[in-house]
């Protein structure tokens, strides 16, 4: 029996299908570096039921009348610190990661980037690629490791974009890569390369983590044990080097008690017992952003040096570096194994 003739009618309108898309995701940043911007952009994120996990009848109030009504301007004047001529250093970085990945998978890939909060938006990226006959899609939000904050908050997002098509894709996601030998081994090739680049050599390198609130962590959130798992990793990688390796957690916020140790409190404290040079790389991040750039580049210089440090160095992240697009390009191509 001869099978059923497949081809469209001659006035059937074209139909864009068999496509395969890659769309990156980080965590999202202002428009631009002032008050009305940051305050739009904290509204989404502070918002978000996964990152402030207090009930809204609770929450919005002190949202709205105080954090709202502050902390924007601060912030604001902190992003200003650290924007260029291009735009947001995460938006550049992710647009240039998007662009380099798409060089190395080559045509039959399409690559896109959004950002979970802000512009460019995951539902309208999403969209691009279905109309470019994308109907696989691998989902990879640039977060090493797991947290209900950061990774599981793409992924309510993107289903909640699925909702609006009709034709839905098929759909893979990258898993956390915290514990990944091309994740460590590329740390470790980036971080020895930059401190071989310093004009002096640290006694202590601190790797600094986002925070979260404690409780995450009682809750069964495994972003903490995935954190230290990274760092004894990387620890073990660097362990030729004779420097000391501390892992801490940055940038806390609320009167909640945190994941300890505080990165500001170690960098002071590093420095009251007599630690003179120091460098902090920030592994937990796949491109640099206010959080490194800012926090840990210029704040926590600052608060090295007025505490006694003589000698402070902030390494890049991995960024689109050569190292890192290794990685990445690895990381992708296996979880599109069988699509390609």
């Amino acid at each position: 029996m001869s099978p059923p003739d497949q081809r469209l009618p001659e006035d059937h309108p074209p139909v864009a299908h068999g496509g395969v898309g890659v769309l990156l995701v980080n965590l999202g940043t202002p428009d631009a570096p002032d008050a009305r911007s940051v305050r739009r952009y904290l509204a989404e994120f502070l918002s978000d039921r996964r990152v402030v996990e207090i009930p809204s009848i609770l929450w919005q109030p002190i949202l709205r009348g105080i954090v709202l009504t502050t902390r924007p301007k601060k912030s604001a004047h902190a992003y200003r610190q650290v924007w260029t001529e291009a735009g947001s250093p995460l938006a550049v970085i992710t647009a240039e990661q998007s662009a380099k990945l798409r060089q190395r998978l080559g045509d039959g890939v399409k690559v896109g980037y959004a950002m979970r909060y802000g512009n460019p938006g995951i539902a309208a990226e999403l969209a691009k690629l279905a109309d470019a006959g994308c109907d696989r899609v691998l989902l990879a939000p640039l977060y090493p490791q797991y947290s209900a904050a950061t990774t599981a908050t793409v992924f309510d997002k993107f289903a909640e974009a699925l909702k609006a098509l009709r034709w839905q894709p098929a759909l893979r996601t990258l898993p956390p890569y915290y514990d990944d030998p091309l994740y460590i081994a590329a740390l470790a090739k980036d971080l020895a390369r930059q401190l071989d680049a310093l004009d002096f050599a640290p006694e202590v390198l601190l790797l600094s983590f986002h925070g979260m609130p404690e409780r995450t962590l009682h809750l069964g959130d495994p972003y903490h044990c995935q954190c230290r798992k990274t760092a004894r990793l990387l620890e073990r990688a660097l362990a030729r080097r004779a420097l000391r390796i501390e892992t801490t957690f940055q940038s806390r916020f609320g009167r909640a008690k945190w994941l300890e140790p505080a990165t500001d409190a170690v960098l002071a404290d590093e420095a009251g017992k007599g630690t003179r040079r120091l460098a902090v790389a920030a592994p937990g991040f796949a491109a640099d952003c206010l959080e490194t750039l800012e926090e840990l580049a210029i704040r926590g210089r600052e608060q090295f040096l007025a505490a006694g440090g003589e000698r402070f160095a902030a390494l890049d992240c991995l960024n689109a570096g050569e190292v890192g697009m290794e990685m990445l390009e690895a990381l992708v191509r296996r979880e599109l194994s069988g699509w390609l």
